[in-house]
């Protein structure tokens, strides 16, 4: 989840299985999806990254194989007879890595209640311009279909903060266009104005809400998408003061993978 999903994503071979739970819930604590999320969920397929970064919704291991998250699958039982046979392994050739789980792969598909079987729906409503205008739709479906999942998208997205709502929708849409070392500078700056409190305190008073007191009731601020401004949003992606350095990633450094 949320960082430790911006450790594993960028990996060559991503394995999940049957207890594997991924999401990127920062909207609820009045953040944005880092770490590189920007970059990796804007490129899932359709519009599924602007649900999953504005809803903070959890996909399991066999959704995240559907939609490309993962690279395999495997029962949770088979796990130790992965590790065992690729601690043997004397090379880092990609083949002979592949053909190690390949060897202990599971074919798996999302169950009927999965969003990945509700991607025409996601497109339609998350492929809209604004958060105002991804909710009525979102509601104007619930009012035509008895879907659940509707009302529950809903709620998730009532839950968060509407700046990081804001916020969060643009960095993913800035995200589709950029490279991954890009979105990686452009986030670190979004997080350092997150977390200086000069246009609001949201990532202090959901965390609050969400991890100390866990009353789970943050008093967010702006308490409404119609308070937040186009320049609080602007904030987040404006250039850091003459004091604040910009992230230097070590690219030099990279090893080359053959």
């Amino acid at each position: 989840m949320g960082g430790g999903a911006g450790v594993s994503i960028p990996g060559t071979f991503r394995v999940a299985c049957g207890k594997t739970v991924f999401a990127t819930p920062e909207t609820l604590i009045g953040f944005h999806p880092d770490a590189g999320a920007s970059f990796y969920l804007s490129h899932l397929p359709g519009h599924l990254g602007e649900f999953l970064a504005l809803t903070g919704a959890k996909l399991n291991g066999a959704e995240m194989m559907a939609c490309g998250l993962a690279t395999h699958y495997s029962v949770s039982e088979k796990l130790p007879l992965i590790e065992e046979e690729l601690g043997k392994l004397v090379t880092d050739d990609p083949s002979v890595i592949e053909a190690c789980l390949e060897k202990y792969s599971d074919l798996v598909y999302p169950d009927k209640n999965s969003v990945i079987h509700r991607i025409d729906i996601v497109d339609k409503c998350f492929g809209l311009d604004t958060v105002e205008e991804i909710i009525d739709s979102l509601e104007s479906e619930a009012s035509l279909i008895n879907d659940p999942w509707c009302g529950s998208t809903l709620r998730l997205l009532k839950e968060a903060s509407p700046l990081s709502l804001k916020v969060s929708l643009r960095s993913i849409r800035e995200g589709r266009f950029q490279t991954f070392d890009e979105c990686l500078v452009r986030e670190y700056r979004m997080s350092l104005q997150g977390v200086s409190r000069l246009i609001s305190g949201d990532f202090y008073e959901g965390v609050r809400a969400r991890m100390v007191d866990r009353d789970i009731a943050p008093k967010w601020s702006p308490p409404s998408l119609e308070q937040v401004s186009e320049d609080m949003v602007d904030h987040y992606f404006s250039p850091l003061s003459e004091s604040e350095l910009d992230l230097e990633l070590p690219t030099k450094l990279r090893e080359a993978f053959n």
